[in-house]
């Protein structure tokens, strides 16, 4: 049953077809008619068109599911909830679209095409050659046979007009009669169109607003004919800007880095940063404001925001917006978060649960983005928080004094070693882990006196078996005095191990 046209409530819907992956074009979509919907306490509906089978991928409606679900773009009905209007899968919906397609013929709005592809070959052939524009409607048979379902169904465009219509974003818009031409609303195999599915479904559904690509603005007069053949009144068009390429010189494409968006989900980017990121492409708050969370957003988010002209898709862009956002976590959540880039392995250790409460400010200081994490445990950056690192003596002399042909041996590593473990013996009578300012106080005025080069370094490298690290203190506040002592008594015991040799 058609809905109650007298309910203004708004009603939205994203409707893709499973033909692929989500990349941002389709999410951004999604993403102001939920917006819109959601603010103005309407509906958001989900809806699969898949009437083009050819094209269709296993698994894309699972996927499509998944990425709005990670983003919290729920809907009020869709393929996996129901809801009024069932089904919202397009190529379960043939009857009504039958049901439609007989009102047209019998009003002698539409007709059965019963050319071959050949013919029409032909007949474009001809107009080529006379130089004119070639349009089917000039080639309409005169007793077109009865459809039957296995010929294609053509409106009929009685009067070729010019027709004037207002955008939401683009204002009034208006398109001649050349723009039009008789068109296939039902396949030969009994599928129907885009163009004549959408607005059947949009009927029933009860839309409102129609949030679409830039690219729909030509097919707009074929959309005008077919309401104006069924007497629907149109929803209101909100065109959307073109998202360019990341050079800004053309609309984005797969080879420009439309990537899946669930990759983005992979590498560990927030939900709110990534809305933050994919709402400024194409729409502005009218104010300076640049950070904004899902809620934040929603409650700022109108129409007049939406802006003409394209959006170039600026990955750095989204980087810097996620590690703002990542500043605004609060400890729990980001403690949650990083342990899901933990490995195994890793969290299995004994000194794990004791120490990655204190790497947390170091990690969060370091990362953009939670893949981030999975990187500094691959090239052991973080693991000699929790273990000491294997590394060769000869890394704990100061590759400084070297370049300044100041001779240091590893006879000076050693004695300094020793100095700096009978330091922290006598500062803190092997207490548990100290303040990184408290390591500070009882090694620094030894590395002023013997050279902070030798001193700095050779520590940093007995700790972490790293050239570069954190600074020696900030190890020692999180591995503690005990742990800290006993690296470099290792430290130590290899230089003697190699000289014996």
């Amino acid at each position: 049953m058609k809905p109650d046209t007298n309910d203004k409530k708004i009603v939205t819907r994203f409707a893709p077809s499973p033909t692929g992956f989500m990349h941002v074009g389709g999410v951004r979509t999604a993403l102001y008619a939920w917006a819109f919907a959601k603010k103005h306490g309407g509906k958001f509906i989900l809806r699969i068109e898949d009437t083009d089978k050819e094209r269709e991928v296993d698994g894309s409606i699972e996927h499509i599911m998944e990425s709005l679900k990670w983003l919290g773009l729920s809907w009020s009905e869709g393929p996996d909830i129901g809801g009024p209007n069932a089904p919202y899968i397009q190529s379960q919906r043939l009857d009504t679209y039958k049901k439609y397609a007989d009102i047209l013929v019998e009003k002698g709005l539409a007709y059965a095409d019963p050319y071959t592809q050949e013919q029409l070959e032909s007949f474009r052939k001809q107009a080529e050659e006379e130089k004119r524009p070639f349009l089917y409607r000039n080639h309409r048979p005169e007793n077109p046979p009865t459809w039957d379902g296995s010929m294609p169904l053509r409106l009929k465009i009685s009067e070729p007009k010019t027709y004037k219509w207002n955008d939401a974003v683009r204002g009034e818009l208006e398109a001649g009669p050349e723009a039009l031409d008789d068109f296939i609303l039902v396949k030969s195999d009994g599928y129907p169109t885009y163009n004549f599915a959408h607005i059947i479904d949009d009927l029933y559904m009860g839309v409102t607003h129609i949030f679409r690509a830039d690219e729909f603005i030509s097919s707009t007069p074929k959309f005008l004919a077919l309401y104006e053949a069924l007497d629907i009144t149109p929803p209101v068009f909100v065109t959307l800007p073109p998202i360019m390429s990341p050079d800004g010189k053309k609309k984005l494409g797969k080879r420009d880095g439309a990537k899946d968006i669930l990759e983005y989900k992979k590498e560990g980017f927030l939900v709110d940063a990534m809305i933050n990121f994919l709402a400024f492409i194409g729409w502005n708050p009218g104010d300076d404001r640049e950070i904004f969370d899902s809620n934040e957003f929603l409650e700022a988010f109108d129409l007049k925001g939406i802006q003409r002209s394209g959006g170039k898709l600026n990955e750095e862009k989204l980087l810097w917006f996620n590690k703002e956002h990542l500043k605004k976590m609060s400890d729990s959540d980001f403690k949650i978060a990083v342990d899901s880039f933990i490995t195994e392995d890793l969290k299995k250790l004994s000194t794990y649960d004791e120490r990655i409460d204190k790497v947390l400010p170091l990690i969060k200081e370091r990362i953009s983005v939670f893949k981030d994490v999975a990187e500094m445990i691959s090239s052991q950056e973080l693991h000699y928080f929790f273990m000491q690192t294997e590394y060769n003596v000869q890394e704990l002399i100061c590759p400084e004094k070297l370049r300044k042909g100041i001779e240091v041996g590893l006879n000076d590593v050693k004695d300094t070693l020793r100095a700096l473990g009978d330091l922290l013996t006598a500062s803190t009578e092997k207490q548990a882990a100290l303040a990184q300012g408290e390591y500070k106080n009882i090694f620094w005025d030894y590395a002023d006196q013997r050279g902070r080069g030798i001193v700095l370094w050779a520590l940093r490298v007995a700790l972490s078996g790293r050239e570069k690290s954190a600074d020696p203190f900030t190890i020692c506040s999180v591995i503690g005095t005990n742990d800290a002592l006993q690296r470099i008594e290792n430290a130590i015991q290899k230089i003697s191990n190699q000289q014996s040799t």
